[in-house]
C-alpha cells in the first residue's frame, strides 16, 4: 500500500513537472523552427524537423531596436518598482511588528493591506490612468513604475512584517543598548539576519513587474512599452508568427530565470524564515 501511495506521488510530481517545463520547451523549440514547421505538431529537432536561427535572424534584424527598448523599460520598471516597494514595505512591516498603533489596530491595518492584495489590476486600471494623464507622465516608465509599485508595497510589507516579527526584539535592544539607533540597529543587525526573505520578496517583486501586462497596455503606447506587450504583439496580417513569439517568449524567460538561478539558494530560506525555531 505504502509502494502504491509513492508511486502514486511521483507520478504526479513527474506531470507537475512536465506540465511547468513543457511551455518553455515549446518556446525554445519553436525558436528554432521553420515559418512552415511552426504549424506543425513537430517537437524533435533533428528528427521529426531541422532547426534554423532564420526566426532569431529575422528578429534581431527587423525589430532590433524596439526588441532592446522593451527589454531595458522592462528591466528598469521592474528594479526600480522592486526597490521602492522594498523600502517602504519594509519600513511599514518593520512598524506593524514593532509598533502597536490605537487609533487603527494592527490586525486592521494588515488586513487592509492583505486586501490590496486581491485586488485585480484591471479594476483600477482606469482611475491610475486618468492620474497620470494629469501628471502628464503617460507613456514613461515613471507611470509604470509609480503603478507597479502600488501594487508591490503590499507583497513587501506583509511579507516582511512576518520576517521581522521572527526576529528576537532583544537583539535590536542590545544593539541600542551599545548606542544604535532604531534605525542603525535596523540596517545594521535585523536586515542582515533576513537577507534570505529580502531577496523573496524582491523575487516577488519583480516577477509581477517583470509580467505585468494590463498596466503596460494601458499606460504605455510606443515609448514605454515592455517586454509583455512585445510577445502579445506578434500576430501580424498573416497571423501569429510562432517563430517570432517563440524568439520573444524565450527572451523575455531569460532574465528572470538568470536571476533566480543565482539566488535560488535564498528562496526556500526566505519563505521558510521564521517557520521552525
Amino acid at each position: 500500500m505504502k509502494t502504491k501511495k509513492n508511486m502514486g506521488s511521483k507520478i504526479l510530481i513527474y506531470l507537475a513537472v512536465i506540465i511547468s517545463i513543457f511551455p518553455i520547451f515549446w518556446a525554445v523549440s519553436t525558436s528554432f523552427k521553420e515559418p512552415a514547421d511552426s504549424l506543425k505538431p513537430t517537437v524533435i529537432p533533428f528528427v521529426t524537423y531541422k532547426p534554423t536561427i532564420i526566426s532569431w535572424q529575422r528578429e534581431f534584424t527587423l525589430a532590433g531596436e524596439e526588441l532592446r527598448r522593451d527589454m531595458t523599460n522592462s528591466l528598469v520598471i521592474a528594479v526600480f518598482s522592486t526597490a521602492i516597494a522594498l523600502l517602504i514595505g519594509g519600513l511599514a512591516g518593520y512598524s506593524l511588528s514593532r509598533f502597536r498603533f490605537y487609533r487603527v489596530k494592527n490586525s486592521d491595518i494588515n488586513m487592509w493591506i492583505l486586501s490590496q492584495i486581491f485586488i485585480p489590476p484591471v479594476v483600477v486600471v482606469i482611475p491610475i490612468f486618468i492620474m497620470m494623464q494629469f501628471l502628464h507622465i503617460l507613456d514613461t516608465p515613471l507611470s509604470l513604475i509609480l503603478a507597479h509599485t502600488t501594487f508591490n508595497i503590499p507583497i513587501a510589507t506583509l511579507l516582511m512584517r512576518d520576517v521581522f516579527m521572527g526576529v528576537p526584539v532583544d537583539i535590536e535592544e542590545s544593539a541600542m543598548v551599545d548606542g544604535c539607533s532604531r534605525l542603525h540597529a535596523l540596517w545594521k543587525v535585523v536586515l542582515p539576519l533576513c537577507a534570505p526573505a529580502v531577496v523573496s520578496a524582491a523575487i516577488l517583486c519583480f516577477s509581477f513587474s517583470w509580467n505585468e501586462f494590463v498596466f503596460a497596455l494601458t499606460l504605455s503606447y510606443d515609448n514605454a512599452t515592455t517586454i509583455p506587450l512585445l510577445v502579445a504583439g506578434s500576430r501580424h496580417t498573416q497571423g501569429i508568427q510562432f517563430g517570432v513569439l517563440g524568439v520573444r517568449s524565450v527572451l523575455a524567460i531569460l532574465p528572470p530565470a538568470i536571476f533566480a538561478m543565482f539566488i535560488q539558494r535564498y528562496i526556500v530560506r526566505g519563505l521558510t524564515f521564521g517557520a521552525i525555531k
